[in-house]
């Protein structure tokens, strides 16, 4: 039966997924609040609303009558979500995952003090004041994030008591959906950090996908890996934090856990993301038998996903735009990255620029066994032959 898929956000990981679903023979409509979307070049129906109105979610839902609603993005009037539940429209993962997962307030506290996982310890801060008291209790170094925020908007890392004010004013400049609250989290010394790709399934156990490393910069991801390396007992661990978290939050879908890893102290709950992860971009180098959009498709439609195998070693590397720009960009060096051997290009095709903007993946696999140091260089070089114009 054909399905009509609402998709509330329509960057480059909700362009992977429409084409998932779309093979399928589904019906999608991308949102976003600006037109030209990455995702709207793989599907002729659109809707350009304000992203946080309820009003104009409420109305594009009766407009359309969608089967089922995939958001992508956290900035969503997601309480609505209940509503559209009991109207007898699935939202994916669920209307609590959405809910709780869109403001790290909600997460956090689930999975620290309902859940007992392990994580950094943290403090909330809604003024001046509350966020120097909550650094004199989290001691300095330390992370500052917005409660509401995505790819490391408003983030920033604490080193001395000179950083204070600055780091109050971006978070709180940054934050989005007028959530003026911070969390101030104790540094951890970490040796790695790995994104764990998740699906829970409506007729079959969960999957885990091979675990992924990832480096970010200023909060946002600039390359991964997949297989990531970690032992086999905080490889356990990772799962079993993970199967409570999502099956507290309930819902069917691929979920994005990241986690810090210290070969001393083990394995820390970081972040959870409801839908495909932009870390998670590596599995389309081939590194496993399906992606991440071909996994969250399924597990969306209810299709079979006979097993996850690791096929390949694989990179990527973040293509960013030097500057701000409102033309629509173009692109040099295309030719000289495919030289690199092992290596694709996938451009976003977003309509503008800012400064650090992502606006393509490069990708390099090779056989299983190369040495991830390699594949990583090569998805480096082949990402900086790549000019955003």
């Amino acid at each position: 039966m054909k399905k009509t898929i609402l998709l509330l956000g329509s960057g480059e990981l909700g362009k992977e997924f429409t084409i998932a679903v779309k093979r399928y023979g589904h019906r999608v409509i991308a949102v976003d609040s600006y037109d030209g979307a990455p995702t709207m070049q793989v599907t002729n129906e659109r809707e350009v609303i304000d992203m946080l109105s309820g009003d104009d979610l409420d109305r594009i839902v009766a407009k359309h009558k969608p089967d089922i609603i995939v958001p992508e993005i956290e900035a969503i009037r997601t309480e609505r979500f209940y509503d559209y539940e009991k109207q007898g429209i699935e939202v994916i993962p669920s209307a609590r995952a959405a809910n709780f997962t869109m403001n790290r307030k909600a997460i956090r506290d689930l999975a620290s003090k309902e859940l007992g996982l392990k994580t950094a310890r943290y403090e909330y801060a809604k003024t001046i004041e509350e966020f120097r008291d909550a650094l004199a209790k989290i001691g300095i170094p330390c992370v500052v994030k917005p409660l509401v925020s995505s790819s490391g908007k408003g983030q920033s890392y604490i080193r001395n008591a000179n950083e204070i004010e600055h780091a109050w004013e971006i978070a709180m400049t940054k934050s989005r959906a007028k959530v003026n609250e911070v969390i101030v989290e104790e540094f951890i010394s970490f040796d790695s950090e790995i994104t764990l790709l998740t699906v829970t399934q409506r007729n079959g156990e969960t999957l885990f996908c091979p675990p992924i490393g990832h480096r970010q910069e200023r909060g946002d991801y600039m390359e991964s890996w997949q297989p990531a390396e970690i032992s086999a007992k905080h490889l356990a661990e990772a799962q079993r934090m993970t199967g409570a978290v999502t099956k507290s939050l309930t819902g069917f879908g691929i979920w994005g856990v990241e986690f810090f890893l210290s070969n001393k102290d083990g394995v820390y709950f970081s972040e959870l993301s409801p839908r495909p992860h932009d870390t998670g971009m590596v599995t389309m180098s081939g590194s496993q038998n399906f992606t991440e959009f071909d996994l969250h498709a399924r597990a969306v439609l209810g299709l079979p996903i006979p097993a996850i195998i690791l096929e390949r070693t694989g990179a990527s590397a973040v293509i960013l735009a030097p500057d701000e720009s409102p033309k629509e960009p173009s692109y040099e060096g295309l030719d000289q990255a495919l030289s690199v051997p092992g290596i694709e290009i996938r451009i976003f095709g977003k309509p503008a620029t800012r400064k650090y903007r992502r606006m393509g993946v490069a990708l390099a696999s090779d056989k299983l066994g190369t040495p991830i140091t390699v594949l990583r260089d090569r998805a480096k070089e082949a990402a900086a032959k790549v000019r955003v114009m």
